[in-house]
């Protein structure tokens, strides 16, 4: 798992520079590897909810409205968001092609279609559940393009998902995996890449890193994306130095994107340069992974829940990216046809 990187295909971007990241990445050191243990078997069909699940909370971009989402059952392939207070228009497939923009002030995934008006903003935190969950047909319906926001990230949605309950469906699962290691890399070293699946399983097998000059600092973690391990960390919240926060309050309310945003002490962790400032999650020998497991379990997650055609099976290697970076991989790997049916015929 280590040394395919090295061999991707760059899609985009300086070779010399990709080659000098992915060497840091590689001498990174791991702080928790999952990988030894095999993930367990997806359903054999396509699944979607048993029941409705209904979630409320105050508004990412608007933290003093109330905002719900409502999961629902779908017969159609796909996840879907329906935006109620828009009866006009279709309703907006999870997919690479209706990404708007990956924010500017807030970094963020925003689907549109159909009018300009009809967008959802913010949608990582919910589309992580469909690869994360195996869950892979479901229509969201909001009253509004901006969605809530949870104290304890997408954990909420989560619970609210496994209380309506995941069923089978009566189609055999499709899955789509990269018919080769191809790479996408920043002029600053940042780097995503994807690989075929190492053995014959359908799994999605993680290795991300981040390198912070905060508190945050290094980290690495590898594992293969399942159920389990998402219940586990989808307590992992956005992180932000205390710096933008700062900014944010003050200068930022100039600005329409975080005049009213709601992030708070609870819904966000806080890095300083030296201390958080506030209590940070997901400790593994007495150090906090919650950005790193927020990286790759809800963010990186988010793009990989883009791919078109079916379940992403297959290797990921992240180091410092974010979510342009993500969609830029996730759309040139639809532009160049590297992407195709697993097992291939």
């Amino acid at each position: 798992m280590n040394d395919w990187p090295f061999q991707a295909r760059l899609l985009r971007g300086d070779p010399e520079v990709y080659r000098r990241a992915v060497e840091t990445w590689a001498a990174q050191p791991v702080d928790l590897d999952e990988t030894s243990t095999p993930p367990p078997p997806p359903p054999p069909f396509e699944t979607t909810l048993a029941a409705s699940a209904r979630v409320r909370g105050p508004g990412t971009f608007n933290g003093d409205e109330t905002r719900t989402i409502v999961f629902e059952p779908c017969d159609d392939p796909g996840w879907w968001f329906d935006r109620t207070d828009r009866p006009d228009n279709l309703p907006t497939l999870v997919s690479v092609r209706n990404v708007w923009t990956t924010g500017q002030i807030v970094s963020n995934i925003v689907l549109r279609s159909g009018d300009p008006h009809n967008y959802v903003r913010m949608v990582e935190h919910i589309v992580a559940l469909k690869p994360n969950l195996w869950l892979d047909n479901v229509v969201v319906r909001l009253d509004s393009g901006d969605p809530p926001l949870f104290d304890d990230s997408s954990l909420e949605l989560v619970r609210a998902v496994e209380q309506a309950g995941i069923v089978s469906t009566s189609r055999p699962a499709r899955y789509v995996a990269p018919r080769e290691a191809v790479a996408v890399c920043s002029p600053t070293g940042a780097f995503v890449a994807f690989a075929p699946p190492a053995a014959g399983e359908p799994a999605l097998t993680m290795d991300v890193a981040i390198d912070f000059s905060n508190v945050i600092g290094r980290q690495r973690i590898r594992f293969h994306m399942n159920p389990e391990t998402f219940r586990r960390v989808a307590v992992a919240r956005t992180n932000a130095t205390a710096a933008k926060k700062l900014y944010c309050q003050t200068i930022g309310r100039l600005f329409a994107d975080v005049r009213r945003l709601g992030y708070n002490r609870r819904n966000l962790l806080i890095a300083g340069r030296r201390a958080y400032l506030n209590q940070p999650r997901l400790i593994h020998e007495g150090r906090s992974l919650e950005a790193v497991w927020h990286r790759a379990a809800l963010d990186l997650a988010a793009a990989i829940a883009l791919v078109e055609g079916g379940r992403f099976v297959g290797r990921v290697a992240s180091y410092r990216a974010g979510h342009a970076l993500d969609v830029r991989l996730v759309t040139l790997a639809h532009l160049e046809r590297i992407l195709g049916p697993w097992p291939a015929s």
